[in-house]
């Protein structure tokens, strides 16, 4: 009886041993496939990006397409086309036409 409680006692101890040493070793740093490590870049440049805006954004970026320029709201195309030099100097009706044009994305219409 004594023999098989220390056989047991031994064999837990040995157990333990083993299952702590294997936890004391040092990882190695395992390498990322270019797919986990396109994915990791991809991640990185969504930040700040939220529900379908980073899906499109994510798809995109993990099939290699270039990122799609921003969109600019109406408020800073009007911010824009105010700050154009033409618009300064253009009054009444000169100026409705070429800030239509600039606001719709046209070609800047001339006085």
């Amino acid at each position: 009886m004594f023999l098989r409680f220390s056989l047991t006692a031994a064999s837990i101890a040995l157990a333990l041993a083993v299952s702590t040493a294997a936890f004391a070793a040092p990882q190695a740093k395992k390498e990322l496939t270019p797919q986990q490590q396109r994915m990791a870049d991809c991640s990185k440049q969504a930040t700040g990006k939220k529900g379908d805006e980073r899906k499109a954004f994510m798809s995109s970026c993990l099939k290699g397409e270039a990122a799609a320029p921003a969109k600019m709201t109406q408020q800073e195309k009007m911010k824009a086309c105010n700050a154009d030099p033409k618009a300064k100097s253009l009054k009444g009706d000169d100026r409705k036409k070429f800030m239509s044009s600039c606001l719709s994305g046209s070609a800047a219409a001339s006085p």
